[in-house]
């Protein structure tokens, strides 16, 4: 059975050096002779740069004009965690910094990390019910952004520890209702890799979305409606498979493109990384309860190199790393089951918001408006059931067609 990390545990892994724990993924730095200069740095964590080191190495971002500022965008997936003081952080207020950018985001899904708000006390299941109530709090009124108010958090996906087994009845209950009507899905670790991976990013037990403690767990998010955010490594893609067809009923979302790794003893193997991810995706594509978060590409166990730069990447940078990832998850799910995220502040050690989003706009430009409704709200709202949000976001994109 799963132990889950408790709090202290947590903590301590949110002020290394590394804070790995975020979400990864693969890659070499791309052929383009506009790429930043990238030095040869060993990998050492999503969190390459302490957030201070990190706001400063931005002040050289490419002064980009943003494309398409009209276009909404739901961005279902990014973090709020930390304080001023500690060496990693990202708040209300830098979230609404990096909306400053001026790209039109009229909402966004919250998903759980590093512990943020978690109860120090109280038996250990329930203590990440104080997650839950700390962002319930944090988003109380919308963020203010140059394209008009943006609502934070209108969904919001919990950490639960699904290995409690039939105990996950009573925290399910638990974060309901600390929700406030707003929670949509839970997540719960799954990475396992017998390498240095996990000196990065905890090991969950091996085959654990196999385990039938777990499936028990598992089994009761049909109970109360929730999805499942998954968050695996490429080579953990068929244990998801097996589990999307052991629970069909269940709508699971695959987290930043399945994340193919491509640092540590996958560098050198890149073409066989892409190969065995490209035909696992195809499997688990054709599970009709299955969705994808298309993003995450800016962390750096994906191998792209970025976060080494003497300047973070430009859209053109991201554009051409990220589109042949893009191209097999549009190829093998479809766009009305794939969602742009940001992965904020985790891919902020690549890019910028401004350069993000250029480049999800730029590398979908030859789709037609309906698939680009989909892969910038419209399946996130459907996934997480936010119908008001995607009515809005309608509304907004009926506006620019006009």
């Amino acid at each position: 059975m799963h132990n889950p990390l408790g709090h202290t545990t947590r903590r301590v892994f949110l002020s290394a050096a590394a804070l790995a724990m975020g979400d990864a993924a693969l890659g070499n730095q791309p052929a383009n002779d506009k790429s930043p200069a990238l030095n040869t740095l060993p990998y050492r964590g999503n969190q390459h740069r302490p957030t201070r080191e990190l706001l400063d190495w931005h002040v050289n971002n490419p002064k980009d004009v943003v494309r398409e500022p009209g276009l909404p965008i739901v961005d279902p997936h990014h973090h709020l965690f930390g304080t001023g003081t500690e060496a990693l952080y990202y708040r209300r207020e830098d979230m609404e910094s990096d909306l400053a950018s001026a790209h039109k985001i009229v909402g966004t899904l919250y998903v759980a990390a590093y512990g943020a708000g978690w109860r120090t006390d109280g038996p250990p299941a329930m203590r990440s019910v104080g997650e839950v109530e700390r962002i319930v709090a944090l988003s109380a009124s919308p963020l203010s952004t140059p394209q008009g108010p943006c609502r934070l958090a209108a969904g919001i996906v919990s950490d639960v520890n699904l290995s409690l087994g039939d105990g996950v009845n009573e925290v399910l209950q638990a974060h309901v209702a600390a929700g406030k009507n707003r929670l949509r899905g839970v997540r719960h670790y799954a990475t396992y890799h017998d390498s240095e991976l996990s000196k990065f990013i905890p090991n969950a037990p091996k085959n654990m979305l196999g385990d039938s403690t777990f499936r028990r767990g598992f089994a009761l998010l049909d109970r109360y409606g929730l999805s499942y955010d998954a968050l695996v490594y490429h080579t953990q893609l068929q244990e998801l498979t097996a589990l999307a067809d052991a629970f069909p009923r269940t709508p699971i979302v695959l987290n930043h493109v399945g994340m193919p790794v491509g640092v540590l003893g996958f560098q050198s193997q890149k073409a066989a990384v892409r190969q065995e991810w490209a035909r696992d995706m195809r499997a688990l594509g054709a599970r009709p309860n299955v969705r994808v978060k298309v993003g995450g590409m800016g962390m750096p166990i994906f191998g792209f190199g970025f976060e080494t730069g003497a300047m973070p990447a430009s859209t053109q940078n991201l554009v051409d790393a990220w589109k042949p990832l893009m191209d097999v998850c549009l190829d093998t799910f479809g766009p009305n089951k794939c969602m742009l995220e940001s992965n904020f502040p985790v891919d902020k050690q690549s890019c910028g918001y401004v350069q993000l989003w250029n480049a999800f706009k730029q590398a979908t430009s030859g789709l037609s408006v309906s698939e680009r409704q989909a892969l910038f709200y419209r399946t996130a709202c459907q996934t997480y059931q936010l119908p008001e949000l995607e009515a809005a976001c309608d509304a907004e994109s009926r506006a620019q067609q006009k």
